[in-house]
């Protein structure tokens, strides 16, 4: 913006001199009016300052503090759903090329202020073997941590991780309700949460033991049946990967019903609910 100051007070000779009357009897005119481009141009200048005021501190934002992102995929129901939309902390866990915008071109400058992340926290991260691909799952295992899956039952350092069944899940499919059986897993911590298991001794529900290596996660999705995590394409996630953990949940929208930018039909697709509550 201009700056504004008082103006001096004009010397009494300067004044007559102005307020005498020409010899035609006429007042004179100003000799030096302020052009109306130049207020055109300060006003232009002006938005111009503003607009990169706001693009430096939503950059800032999203570098340090806050990132937003949607959920595309089912891996994590039913505590993220498709259609969630989320901010992700990205000082959690301090920071590496990985939380930067952009930063996934440079070269690796390992973690800086790193933190580590608890048994159960929904973390986002950069794939291993396509960096350019964001996942979100949750930490289940930490370095030198013996992960297995037997019977569906998740497995820590040879004891078996508690999980007591609840109400089932309901999800529709075109009309149609399908119950999935649902369970509140309990870390040795103490940090709960639901999981869902869709088919009894499925494919993913007896493993090896893996052991995670120093400088190593061991990530898994909620719904355990349908989920590609460290028991697969993942493997043991890098440190330097993580993005951020999920903190709170914004905006939730029915895919099924509409989509983002079909703002007319969200009355009936937004799960109102789960608008800014926080991810388990």
């Amino acid at each position: 913006m201009t700056d504004v100051t008082t103006p001096a007070a004009a010397s009494p000779a300067v004044t007559a001199m102005a307020d005498a009357p020409s010899p035609d009897g006429a007042l004179p005119v100003a000799e030096n009016p302020s052009p109306a481009s130049q207020e055109t141009s300060e006003s232009w200048w002006d938005l111009v300052r503003i607009l990169i005021y706001a693009l430096l501190i939503a950059l800032v934002e999203r570098t340090l503090f806050f990132q937003p992102y949607n959920i595309p995929s089912g891996s994590m129901e039913d505590t993220l759903l498709v259609g969630d939309f989320l901010f992700v902390e990205k000082f959690s866990y301090g920071y590496s090329r990985y939380s930067l915008p952009w930063g996934r071109f440079l070269p690796t400058f390992g973690r800086v202020w790193a933190h580590t992340p608890e048994r159960g926290d929904v973390a986002v991260f950069a794939l291993p073997t396509d960096p350019q691909r964001d996942f979100i799952k949750r930490v289940v295992g930490l370095p030198g941590d013996r992960v297995q899956m037997l019977h569906g039952v998740l497995y820590l350092n040879d004891r078996p991780v508690p999980k007591v069944r609840v109400a089932d899940y309901v999800e529709n499919d075109n009309g149609y309700q399908h119950r999935v059986a649902r369970y509140r897993e309990t870390m040795p911590d103490g940090k709960s949460y639901y999981v869902l298991d869709r088919e009894i001794d499925g494919l993913n529900d007896n493993t090896p033991v893996y052991t995670v290596p120093a400088g190593h996660y061991f990530m898994m999705g909620d719904n355990r049946d349908d989920s590609d995590d460290s028991r697969g394409v993942v493997g043991y996630l890098p440190a330097e990967n993580l993005v951020g953990r999920a903190e709170f949940k914004f905006l939730s929208i029915d895919d099924r019903k509409t989509h983002f930018y079909t703002f007319w039909k969200w009355p009936s697709a937004v799960r109102w609910g789960r608008f800014f509550s926080h991810v388990d």
